[in-house]
């Protein structure tokens, strides 16, 4: 793998990742960008204890392009885009519009009992392919390991940013999730603080190691290894199911078989078994209904400075479609109150996946 770093016209930072060492990565960025906004701030909320981010730049940020338009493809003459090369392979780059950077401004306390600080961090594109009409589903296992540098990659640089506390790798898929743009592609939010359902997930882990001696990741990873019922699909190093209490019509968790804290942690072989399975499991996804699966793929990883013995690094893939027709839509009881109702039996979901044909 080649890994070269370059910069944009407005200085933000670029990284190519490549299969090929002689990869000419030498196209330089000629466009006139604006001054890069400043970051965010963070509002903290009394009553729950979060913190929430005040972006209000990003609200003119590129919105559903034509396919002509889009800023993720390679840039060609006559049309530049955020990658100035004519083609990449996988492609990192710092956020125009990010929700955390180090683009530090004014901030003014808004009163009340809500303290104000500076949204300090940093926001990534990860652009999974040059293919705009492609998806995740279609990556070889060769391009998908690539990815999976990637985000190891950053992973491990961001953690070393000074003020970061946890780092998050995601991908939103398909208009009903709510994209913005349709290229193939990712993201990675380095945060300020640890996020809700991290502090939960990992209290929840330092209760049941108390009460047993026991990680409680592992420990509900061989449960449902165990039970089968709701096992999607596994591999040597790898296995795919339903949580037993899933929220979501239609989620599945990718657990590897031995814990890490974060993707820096896994050893090559388990890399390279993660695609074959992640990509079964979203082209099972995709079949279900016969129309792409809208979808949000979230790897769980440890806190930059805690929780890192208790982590187990894992991947939580869920959709909101219900039926070929029907959204689940998060209406009073989620939204307001947390409280999630399913509508699909998870071992039902499970079996309906098992049985999609995906060749």
């Amino acid at each position: 793998m080649k890994r070269t770093l370059t910069h944009l016209a407005d200085g933000r930072e670029l990284i190519y990742f490549d299969r090929d060492d002689g990869a000419d990565r030498g196209a330089v960025d000629t466009r006139e960008l604006p001054a890069r906004p400043v970051a965010s701030e963070l509002r903290y909320d009394p009553l729950t204890e979060e913190w929430i981010a005040i972006a209000g730049h990003r609200q003119g940020r590129t919105f559903l392009p034509p396919a002509d338009e889009c800023p993720l493809c390679p840039s060609s003459p006559g049309r530049l885009t955020e990658i100035p090369a004519a083609s990449y392979d996988v492609v990192v780059f710092e956020n125009r519009f990010p929700s955390f950077s180090a683009q530090i401004g004014d901030y003014e306390q808004a009163g009340g009992l809500s303290e104000v600080r500076a949204g300090i961090g940093r926001c990534e594109v990860v652009c999974f392919t040059s293919d705009h009409d492609s998806s995740f589903s279609r990556l070889s296992p060769e391009q998908v390991e690539l990815v999976m540098e990637a985000w190891a990659d950053r992973t491990a640089e961001l953690s070393a940013i000074p003020g970061v506390e946890q780092v998050f790798c995601f991908e939103n898929r398909g208009a009903e999730i709510g994209i913005t743009l349709a290229h193939p592609h990712g993201q990675i939010y380095a945060y300020p603080y640890v996020t809700p359902r991290t502090k939960l997930t990992l209290g929840a882990a330092e209760r049941h190691r108390d009460r047993t001696g026991r990680n409680l990741f592992a420990d509900v990873l061989a449960a449902e290894r165990e039970a089968e019922v709701r096992v999607v699909a596994a591999n040597e190093h790898w296995t795919a199911f339903v949580p037993a209490a899933a929220r979501w019509p239609f989620e599945v968790h990718l657990y590897p078989h031995r814990r890490v804290p974060d993707l820096g942690g896994l050893e090559p072989e388990e890399r390279r078994a993660f695609g074959p399975l992640y990509t079964e499991v979203l082209r099972r996804l995709d079949g279900l209904f016969g129309v792409p699966m809208p979808y949000i793929a979230a790897w769980h990883q440890a806190p930059v400075n805690t929780g890192r013995d208790l982590a187990y690094t894992h991947l939580e893939l869920f959709s909101i479609r219900r039926a070929p027709e029907k959204l689940k839509y998060l209406a009073g009881s989620e939204s307001a109150m947390g409280a999630f109702v399913n509508d699909v039996l998870p071992e039902e979901a499970a079996r309906l996946l098992r049985v999609v044909v995906t060749s």
